[in-house]
């Protein structure tokens, strides 16, 4: 997957600006899978990914609308609307075909300065950058489960800036400590109205590969995708470990996904017991909470949660307690998950 994109990347020169970036981490790839050399596996969940993140930019839906969104006739008969409409005015039969078609040539040469250059790839990545960054210092996670490895000095870094590069240059030693690479591709959107369609991928070494989509303006459409991305990687995956009271213990979810639902307490404990486990305490389900989804624990939320003894977490009735027996909450099912 990693050598594919590069090929790509280099064959077809889409990003000019790009392709010694992409020369330089297929040289290092190739080299790492000739000595022998992984690319670093993730610990613990932790991703470190290639600090930079080309952009590929595909075909423009608006133009492509443009130019097929309607029929050959509709075209025409369009076209014909708008030389009459000329003609009305007063405008002679030439002059309105010349009108017609100087105000089409100024449309395409609009658009095409806005395109040239390559500098929406580097809005791109730098938009995303930052909405990740912001992300974590909101929430302030006690890990952080994703990170972009810097991979030379800080004055070689200022030196790339100063000559207008981007970071990517990674000897053999630097692959190595990295587990994975992000990459995206863009487009303008079908509807014309200044909308871009962008796709994320991130592909690791440990065989993940997941893509995150958004579409909109182009000032916003990256903290969608970093919220899809802060989300994939730092939610509590199960099985999760965590240490309470000095003691480890382990979220184990409930069969067939994380965090599920029954409509009976009964049910639930059955179902943990198949798996070997039991129902969270109360104490659990409150310091589990707490913990929260970016930390190895499952918030409560406004959920009814099943207990052991047939009785019902409710985190919304606190008064005198949350712990209620089923007949005290109206609800259809209860959530819950299993812990050992």
């Amino acid at each position: 997957m990693f050598h594919s994109f590069i090929r790509q990347c280099i064959d077809q020169s889409l990003l000019r600006g790009l392709r010694g970036a992409c020369l330089d981490l297929l040289k290092g790839a190739v080299a790492s899978a000739l000595l022998g050399i992984p690319l670093a596996a993730s610990a613990s969940d932790k991703v470190s990914l290639w600090p930079s993140i080309p952009f590929i930019r595909g075909q423009d839906l608006c133009q492509f609308q443009d130019a097929h969104g309607q029929k050959r006739s509709e075209l025409a008969r369009e076209m014909s609307n708008q030389i009459k409409s000329f003609l009305e005015l007063g405008a002679e039969a030439r002059d309105a075909v010349d009108i017609l078609t100087t105000i089409d040539q100024l449309i395409d040469k609009n658009r095409a300065m806005v395109n040239a250059g390559h500098g929406m790839d580097v809005t791109l990545e730098a938009s995303l950058k930052a909405s990740i960054d912001e992300l974590y210092r909101q929430i302030s996670p006690r890990q952080v489960n994703l990170v972009f490895f810097n991979p030379g000095p800080l004055l070689e870094l200022l030196r790339d800036l100063r000559d207008r590069k981007r970071q990517g240059s990674l000897d053999l030693k630097q692959l190595s400590r990295i587990s994975g690479f992000a990459w995206g591709t863009y487009s303008y959107g079908a509807g014309c109205s200044g909308d871009i369609g962008a796709t994320v991928h991130v592909e690791t070494a440990n065989g993940d590969s997941v893509s995150f989509y958004a579409q909109g303006r182009p000032d916003w459409v990256m903290s969608v995708i970093a919220g899809k991305i802060f989300t994939y990687y730092q939610r509590t995956r199960f099985p999760s470990v965590v240490v309470m009271s000095g003691r480890s213990l382990s979220l184990v979810g409930a069969p067939g996904s994380p965090v599920g639902s029954a409509p009976t307490t009964k049910i639930a404990q059955k179902s943990c017991e198949a798996l070997g486990a039991r129902l969270p305490t109360h104490g659990e389900y409150e310091f589990l909470s707490m913990l929260g989804d970016w930390n190895g624990g499952v918030s409560l939320g406004h959920k009814v949660w099943a207990m052991a003894d047939e009785h019902v977490l409710a985190p919304d009735l606190r008064n005198p307690s949350p712990v209620r027996h089923p007949d005290e909450v109206n609800v259809d099912e209860v959530g819950y998950y299993c812990v050992r």
